[in-house]
């Protein structure tokens, strides 16, 4: 028992510190079947001529291999390692992928450095990696000169596909825009117009609530804000933040902690009863790294969002992707673990149907691109390169059986009602 409470507290105080700046015998091993590319459109009649590549395809991986990070970058790097078998058994034009990786220590100096090396000495043709929006959006300035594509597959910042997108950046996880708007579209079908705004005081916070409110007040004209408040990065009591969200009286409660505040907050509304009053509603809320790092602490009856779970959807691609990856790794993979896995695929299916190792044509082939995925078929929108995918949310509750708590309840909000369009960013870019 000690030791399940000593790893449970360095868990939880990993969590903390990751969130911060996203802002988780005998018997053969089960095969995932590999994601699989959208119909192709009908081939030409006449003979077709091999196209073999006459090298590997090598992938360059930067992200934070150092400390607490690590709950979510061994994810998503086991991931893509999961995935490159897959793919290198089939082979892509006769080549494999090969990557190598390298730990920026959550430093956006050393992202750049590292970037740096890989392109000028290692001649990757692809970078990939990047939990800390301050790296990727560092090394996306460096690579838009460099014309070298990049794969941010964890920093949410909507930054990277808004006002700082280029040709040669891509992304593969729900940025605050999306995560804001798929929250509204979820709560405006509930029948509830007075909403509390709460979250913490930086870009993460604010952008996911300023969505929010604004895609909220489009669907429901009625709703009224009666309370917003942000309190600082680290905040250490919570207690006058709860007591003035009860005085407001709302009936929705809509939270975007980020950093040190995302496990605090949590624990501070259980222990408040908060979920019992009133709908709580906090972004990230069900991803599966924080509730297991929260264990029963984690409050019943709170609704949260995740851009994945392993136990939804209950379909058969799901449950082969998850099977192997516990099977290889002793563990259930979280959003980072889904993520680094479709990003390896969606390279190797962008190389597939470019044909060539041509940058140019690998990113022309890659805009545009669907495959099907464990939670369904995803597309790379070609305008601004973000990644068309479902987003899901849930309502927390004990599972016999676990020490940590689960989503139940879950709804799929499309990517196409999450991703918001592209007049809007066109804005934002001053097109």
């Amino acid at each position: 028992m000690k030791r399940n409470r000593r790893m449970k507290s360095i868990l939880v105080l990993s969590l903390i510190f990751i969130i911060a700046f996203t802002l988780v015998g005998g018997c053969a091993k089960p095969t995932a079947p590999a994601p699989s590319p959208a119909p192709a459109p009908e081939k030409s009649d006449g003979p077709a001529q091999e196209i073999r590549f006459d090298r590997n395809i090598k992938i360059g991986i930067v992200d934070t291999y150092t400390g607490p990070p690590t709950v979510y970058t061994y994810d998503a790097r086991d991931g893509f390692t999961l995935a490159a078998k897959e793919i290198n058994a089939e082979g892509i034009h006769g080549a494999k992928i090969e990557f190598v990786t390298r730990d920026e220590e959550f430093k956006p100096d050393k992202a750049l450095s590292w970037a740096r090396e890989l392109i000028t000495r290692e001649g990757v043709d692809v970078l990939c990696g990047f939990m800390s929006s301050a790296s990727a959006l560092a090394v996306s300035e460096y690579v838009k000169d460099e014309k070298v594509p990049t794969v941010v597959w964890m920093a949410q910042t909507e930054k990277i596909t808004g006002e700082a997108g280029h040709r040669y950046i891509f992304h593969v996880i729900p940025n605050t825009r999306m995560s804001g708007r798929a929250a509204a579209r979820y709560l405006a079908d509930l029948p509830y117009t007075r909403f509390a705004l709460v979250g913490s005081d930086f870009e993460f916070g604010h952008a996911i609530i300023n969505t929010f409110w604004k895609t909220m007040t489009e669907l429901n004209p009625k709703a009224e804000k009666v309370v917003e408040t942000f309190w600082p990065v680290g905040e250490p009591d919570f207690t006058p933040y709860i007591s003035a969200i009860r005085a407001a009286k709302p009936e929705v409660v809509v939270a975007a902690p980020g950093g040190a505040d995302q496990i605090p907050l949590t624990k501070a509304i259980g222990a408040a009863k908060l979920a019992e009053e009133m709908v709580v509603y906090l972004h990230i809320g069900t991803d599966h790294a924080g509730l297991v790092a929260l264990g029963q602490e984690a409050p019943e009856g709170m609704y949260g969002s995740s851009p994945y779970h392993y136990y939804y959807p209950d379909t058969p691609e799901n449950k082969a992707f998850v099977e192997k990856f516990h099977a290889e790794y002793g563990r259930y993979p979280n959003f980072a673990g889904f993520n680094g896995y479709i990003t390896a695929h969606l390279i190797a299916e962008a190389y597939r149907k470019a044909g060539s190792l041509d940058t140019e044509a690998f990113i022309d082939a890659f805009e545009g691109l669907s495959i099907n995925s464990p939670v369904g078929q995803v597309t790379m929108r070609e305008y601004d390169h973000q990644l068309i995918q479902p987003f899901f949310i849930g309502k927390t509750v004990k599972d016999p059986g676990k020490d940590y708590l689960i989503a139940t309840d879950i709804v799929m909000i499309s990517g196409e009602d999450a991703i918001p369009p592209l007049e809007e960013i066109k804005k934002i870019r001053g097109e």
